[in-house]
């Protein structure tokens, strides 16, 4: 079993500082390109989804979380209040108050939607020293966070369209689900009134649990303080459970900031809000990525994409000119020349890239590489540096966990 924690540190991927404090990583230049790959990722699928990015405040007044509730139901995870020039400022727990606001800035019309709104936006949680570790609990936290404004008849397709968007990341990430489960309302004061509110939200997420074909079970006490959810479960080495993606809808948002739309009758209405993470805490996922795959991480989401191992010092200006050709279509590489050592040494170095391109005197003469593929295979013939470079790049393109295509010829 992998541990994120060892493995991070080992493969120069993050580490913390006892001056920046706990909780707190910072990601090295290996650790920070994987998260780049992530949320490039992330990002591309949401437009193609049709969802719109913004970018908001990581504080806001304390007054917004009020109106939100986050103040009376979740302040123990917050962080306190900061003074500014006479009034109080939070750093945020949670996207969604200003992700309301920007909704509310607005006039819309119930042509608009549904319409999606989706932000990478750091948030803070005052997490106790005890709970934290690694990227799995922190308290600086970047997420992936995303709300629809819908109507009430829109709600079931979109939380469904959401639940299909987080299987298609988990296929590109090689992500398997332990699990789903109906996160609802516990016993006691966490959570706000409105009895017909909470039956409405569990029905709509139960029907679209249902229709998707998904086994699920329910949980109480595992609700968000304004609505029920339905949470992706994941399992570490170890079988042990954590939350990663989750689907929510919420009527208490939309009433406490009086959102609204004018509808085909020409009259105000209440929109609905679907809270929706693909890959939840952009912290977490890596946390989870590294675990999963021992720092071997599928092709476009890896470190470094292609090694370029010249056999002599005779072939550097060719190495070098292939590492230009890889940057140039978008690929991540480097070279590992003879001042690392022998050839044999250096190709078990670079054990975790997907490719290493091996340039010796043949290859560099008819602009061609010795491919090796991480898992092992090598096709029989040096082949075309421009054919390696199509090949490999379609693989990344597509988000593939596939090394090599069919026609392998290895």
């Amino acid at each position: 079993m992998h541990d994120h924690r060892r493995l991070g540190r080992e493969l120069e991927l993050f580490d913390t500082d006892p001056l920046i404090g706990a909780g707190l990583p910072y990601w090295l230049p290996d650790g920070a390109a994987v998260r780049h790959a992530l949320e490039e990722y992330v990002r591309g699928a949401e437009r193609r989804a049709g969802y719109r990015h913004v970018c908001s405040p990581v504080l806001g007044k304390r007054e917004l979380y009020e109106i939100s509730g986050h103040w009376s139901h979740y302040s123990d995870d917050m962080f306190p209040p900061m003074d500014l020039g006479g009034e109080q400022v939070v750093l945020r727990p949670s996207l969604c108050p200003h992700h309301a606001l920007i909704y509310r800035s607005r006039a819309h019309s119930y042509r608009e939607l549904p319409l999606r709104m989706a932000e990478l936006g750091g948030m803070y949680r005052s997490e106790l020293s005890g709970v934290l570790g690694g990227l799995t609990r922190v308290r600086a936290i970047q997420l992936n966070d995303a709300h629809i404004f819908c109507t009430l008849d829109q709600v079931a397709e979109e939380a469904r369209a959401a639940l299909e968007l987080i299987l298609e990341a988990y296929g590109a990430l090689g992500i398997r689900p332990a699990r789903y489960r109906l996160s609802l309302p516990g016993p006691g004061g966490k959570y706000v009134a409105g009895a017909d509110m909470w039956q409405r939200a569990t029905a709509l997420l139960i029907d679209v649990l249902d229709g998707f074909g998904a086994p699920y079970e329910a949980a109480e006490g595992e609700a968000a303080f304004y609505g029920p959810k339905i949470d992706v479960q994941i399992a570490d080495g170890a079988g042990r459970e954590t939350t990663l993606s989750t689907v929510q809808v919420d009527f208490h948002q939309p009433e406490r900031f009086g959102l609204h739309y004018i509808g085909p009758d020409g009259a105000k209405h209440r929109p609905v809000m679907v809270h929706r993470s693909i890959v939840g805490s952009v912290e977490r996922a890596v946390a989870h990525l590294i675990e999963l795959h021992g720092g071997a991480f599928p092709a476009w989401l890896a470190p470094t994409q292609v090694l370029v191992l010249p056999v002599s010092d005779a072939e550097m200006p060719r190495a070098a000119g292939f590492v230009r050709r890889c940057v140039d279509q978008g690929l991540r590489a480097e070279i590992a020349g003879p001042e690392h050592g022998t050839l044999g040494a250096r190709v078990r170095a670079g054990r975790l890239v997907p490719y290493q391109a091996v340039i010796g005197a043949k290859e560099a003469v008819d602009d061609r590489v010795a491919l090796r593929l991480r898992d092992g295979r090598r096709p029989e013939t040096a082949l075309p540096a421009a054919e390696v470079l199509t090949r490999i790049g379609a693989l990344v393109g597509a988000h593939s966990t596939d090394l090599w295509d069919t026609d392998t010829r290895a």
